[in-house]
């Protein structure tokens, strides 16, 4: 680099060319020169080495800035939620930089002797598979990748209540995040009537750690199996389970849903599991559940839905780092589904507000325990957290994300569904 350019110097002309005449924060550069935004910057960029740069020019747009801040070469100073909405602000609209603006970096970064070889994804990324999607090996394969990063770590984040899913929150409750997940629960067995009769057999779907069949064995009696393909869910699931007294009544599986077959069940519960099941696979999978429950029988399916839906590409960070594979569905898809499989769909209800408040003090426990945290999965796992959670409140809070309860019957031959005529009865909390 030559004694009178400095980095800023040098990329102002690609900023200027991506973002505006000034960024939307301030940045800071290795070499100690700034740029720094006209206002108040809500916080600072850091862009720690030339080896951010590089990965910015080998892969364009949000894989690239996502691989240099998992990294550590790149770094934000402040606050995350108000940095991210005021980066997403002045984002360009194209995911990936146009082929002027990816010239200009590539000069920029020869001009400062930082340009070099294709850098290494960071370890935590996933690599993208062969195949087609949704077998069972390569769905086994991602939900390893993102859910057996380990118990403790997941503790950690998501509390004791150790429920991965939108919690809610309920006025003139204390408002904790425990409190919530017990509602949101609730409100789950109050919607599939195990409040009506007790002794009812409830299959979880994606039973995660166990809470929600937890739940519906000791306050409604439910008999409850919980299916997950996680073997580290498995794992604590069972303990939980056993610590609880629960044994007798709750059956955790390690198994695919597509393994459920010849059982009977008066309700299913699927909460957080349908955004791994793909749009190929959704009528297999409610047809599958159909063929599970009795006349009359109800199913809960809580999943993250998208306006026109998306998918979670492989040059994405979602993608590639959170959930591979991943697809979330436009919620009036996930009820023509539903009626294709033979459900009377009753009640479809958003709780898009809840789940940003949740992801919120999901982010709130990880960096009041960061330290922690990065001893249990390392700092680059770490990274991919807490960027990943704090970007999706973003998303729930602007509608560009959505998650709905959809709510179905299998009715009699005579069309009866033995409905509640109000939700009147499902809004009435347990203490």
């Amino acid at each position: 680099m030559g004694n009178q350019t400095t980095v800023a110097a040098a990329f102002e002309p690609l900023l200027h060319a991506t973002l505006g005449p000034r960024p939307a924060v301030g940045l800071a550069f290795w070499d100690g020169s700034t740029i720094q935004p006209d206002g108040v910057s809500p916080g600072t960029l850091r862009v720690r080495s030339a080896a951010a740069l590089r990965h910015l020019i080998w892969a364009p747009g949000e894989l690239g800035l996502a691989r240099a801040f998992v990294s550590g070469t790149v770094d934000l100073d402040g606050d995350i939620f108000t940095m991210l909405r005021a980066l997403q602000s002045t984002a360009p609209n194209d995911a990936r930089l146009g082929v002027g603006a990816a010239w200009q970096a590539i000069g920029a970064t020869r001009r400062l002797g930082a340009l070099g070889r294709r850098p290494p994804p960071p370890p935590e990324e996933a690599r993208p598979r062969r195949g087609a999607l949704h077998t069972r090996r390569r769905d086994a394969a991602a939900i390893s990748h993102h859910y057996d990063v380990g118990n403790d770590f997941y503790r950690l984040v998501l509390g004791p209540s150790m429920t991965y899913s939108c919690a809610r929150f309920v006025p003139g409750e204390d408002g904790s995040l425990a409190q919530a997940q017990r509602a949101k629960h609730d409100l789950v067995c109050r919607k599939l009537g195990l409040a009506e009769q007790p002794g009812m057999r409830l299959l979880d779907v994606g039973c995660g750690w166990g809470s929600m069949a937890m739940h519906a064995a000791a306050t409604y009696g439910a008999r409850v199996v919980g299916v997950t393909i996680s073997g580290a869910q498995v794992d604590l699931a069972r303990s939980r389970v056993a610590e609880a007294g629960l044994s007798g009544s709750v059956e955790i599986r390690l198994a695919d849903y597509r393994d459920l077959r010849g059982e009977e069940f008066d309700a299913i519960s699927s909460i957080g599991m349908f955004e791994h099941v793909g749009s190929r696979r959704a009528a297999e999978y409610f047809d599958t559940l159909r063929a599970l429950l009795h006349p009359r029988g109800r199913l809960l399916n809580h999943a993250i839905s998208s306006p026109g839906g998306s998918t979670m590409r492989n040059r994405s960070f979602i993608g590639r780092y959170v959930f591979p594979d991943g697809e979330l569905l436009d919620v009036g898809e996930v009820v023509l589904a539903m009626e294709r499989a033979g459900f009377e769909v009753r009640d479809v209800e958003s709780l898009r507000e809840h789940y940003a408040r949740t992801l919120r003090q999901w982010v709130a426990n990880l960096e009041n325990d960061w330290e922690q945290a990065v001893s249990l999965v390392g700092e680059g796992r770490a990274r991919v957290w807490r960027l990943y959670m704090a970007a999706s409140a973003l998303g729930f809070e602007d509608g560009g994300l959505g998650i709905h309860q959809v709510l179905g019957v299998v009715p009699e031959a005579r069309g009866e569904a033995a409905m509640p005529p109000t939700r009147r009865l499902w809004e009435q909390e347990t203490g």
